[in-house]
């Protein structure tokens, strides 16, 4: 059985994702994105991982040797040289999935609604179709088909465990600390 060589210099990026889906989630992980980009005579491949409860250094570790054991048996690379970068989204990733409103209950969002509208409140809880926030002391439903644009705002001032105020049907992380993602 002979397999399709990739050509120098080119991988095709959702079969390289996947590829790569699998092998992120041995470790209990999501793959976010991945992508391959020209740097200097090499490529650089980065994979963006995350999963609920935040991710750690030592996670990134592990996940990117698994990752790098994969590719070095594997032709998905093709023949070039490339370099391997594993991290998390961060906290500018623009939330665009339920899992991302779900990673971040407890923190603070702007969001540009699709009809011209701004707000800014905490994520109390969320759904599959919806997140429910904190906007000014009121509890505000938001459709995802109705968010234009939402990011977490960063909060230098706001003590770590001030997010454990939770109702029935939310999450929350598991010992109430804010984890960055």
């Amino acid at each position: 059985m002979s397999r399709k060589q990739t050509p120098p210099g080119h991988t095709d990026t959702t079969s390289l994702e996947n590829f790569l889906r699998p092998i992120v989630e041995q470790f209990g992980c999501e793959l976010e994105a991945a992508d391959v980009a020209p740097a200097g005579r090499r490529r650089l491949l980065r994979v963006l991982v995350d999963r609920d409860g935040g991710i750690s250094l030592d996670d990134v570790a592990e996940v990117t040797r698994g990752i790098s054991k994969a590719l070095d048996t594997d032709d998905i690379m093709g023949e070039g040289a490339y370099t391997l970068e594993v991290s998390s989204p961060g906290v500018d990733r623009p939330l665009t999935l339920p899992r991302h409103w779900r990673r971040n209950i407890g923190r603070l969002v702007a969001v540009t609604l699709t009809e011209g509208g701004k707000l800014t409140g905490r994520i109390k809880a969320v759904s599959d179709e919806a997140a429910e926030l904190d906007v000014d002391g009121k509890r505000q439903s938001v459709a995802y088909a109705d968010v234009a644009k939402a990011k977490v705002q960063i909060e230098f001032n706001r003590a770590a465990g001030n997010d454990t105020e939770t109702s029935a049907g939310e999450e929350s992380p598991a010992d109430g600390t804010v984890e960055e993602n």
